[in-house]
């Protein structure tokens, strides 16, 4: 017969077990509750938040949970997908109200696939200043797929290498203006130069060639001309500084004429005023015509030296005084 005290150690009843073991599971149920309640709280439940309604054609790519980003920073969160009476996918999204204030009335939502990584929908306010936007606001979503975009770059692309194999192809007209062009070149190489190019005949061009030497001769003889023309007229033993001295000489006697002619206006004044002394008054006025004819000869012969010495005025007019 086995006695109480013959028994083992392991087979000692531990005092008030079904006790802590009832609260063992409660605190672990406690800190299961905790730690759910704790994520509830991090992820934003408890927080007061405002309904974003996105509508879109296609809502591939968007799932329950995905955030809305303003300028890379999460703001709100995906919580429903549904689709619409008129078959569009409605997407679901609640925004903290505390980031509520960078949403505007006139903000611009995308929903973005690119060809590396997942979707994202992000949201664009450029006027800070308009109006916030209200709770269950309902907006259109703006799509950017990368990969729709595939299929035009590659017809694209295929049109592009058919244009360019159309341009080096044998018969192109590319090829025809590049071969014109380089006989162009050999053309200005060549002797004549551009008038080849010009005239396309060479022999034209030679001729054309010629003429210019012949007239770049003839203006230096006219050259010449003119230095000896010039020399003739305006050099110092040249027509102009004769004429000069002539026209000098012809000043000085008309103005011995002018004197002589006073002098004929005062002896008439005293043959008026003394009538008496006739004789001597005939006898001074003769004296003093043979002088006024004697200076109107010389302004004559004068005159016809001028016009011999300067051909360019033929019709000389001397008025008396």
């Amino acid at each position: 017969m086995v006695t109480v005290k013959d028994a083992p150690a392991s087979a000692v009843p531990v005092p008030n077990l079904e006790l802590k073991a009832t609260a063992l599971l409660v605190l672990l149920v406690l800190l299961v509750v905790g730690s759910v309640l704790y994520l509830m709280y991090a992820r934003g439940a408890f927080e007061p938040t405002q309904r974003l309604v996105l509508v879109a054609d296609d809502s591939e790519g968007v799932v329950v949970g995905m955030d809305l980003t303003f300028s890379g920073f999460p703001i709100g969160r995906v919580r429903r997908i549904e689709l619409g009476a008129d078959g569009k996918a409605r997407i679901l999204i609640d925004v903290p109200r505390q980031d509520a204030h960078w949403l505007r009335q006139s903000s611009v939502f995308t929903l973005v696939r690119g060809l590396v990584g997942g979707t994202n929908i992000r949201a664009f306010s450029g006027i800070m200043t308009d109006p916030p936007l209200p709770d269950g606001a309902v907006r259109a979503v703006l799509r950017g797929d990368s990969t729709e975009e595939i299929p035009k770059l590659v017809a694209a692309t295929r049109e592009l290498v058919v244009n360019l194999t159309a341009l080096t192809s044998e018969q192109s007209a590319l090829r025809a203006t590049l071969a014109n062009v380089q006989a162009t070149t050999e053309k200005l190489q060549g002797p004549q130069g551009a008038m080849g190019v010009l005239f396309g005949d060479d022999k034209v061009a030679r001729q054309l060639t010629a003429a210019l030497a012949r007239t770049n001769a003839l203006l230096a003889r006219f050259d010449a001309m003119a230095v000896k023309a010039d020399a003739q007229v305006f050099g110092a033993g040249g027509v102009l500084p004769e004429s000069r001295e002539t026209i000098l000489q012809l000043k000085a006697l008309l103005g011995d004429a002018r004197g002589s002619l006073q002098k004929v206006d005062a002896i008439l004044v005293d043959a008026q005023a003394v009538a008496g002394n006739a004789r001597v008054a005939t006898t001074d006025l003769g004296a003093l015509r043979a002088d006024v004819e004697a200076s109107l000869r010389k302004v004559e012969s004068l005159v016809n030296e001028v016009n011999r010495k300067w051909p360019f005025a033929r019709d000389t007019e001397i008025r008396l005084p």
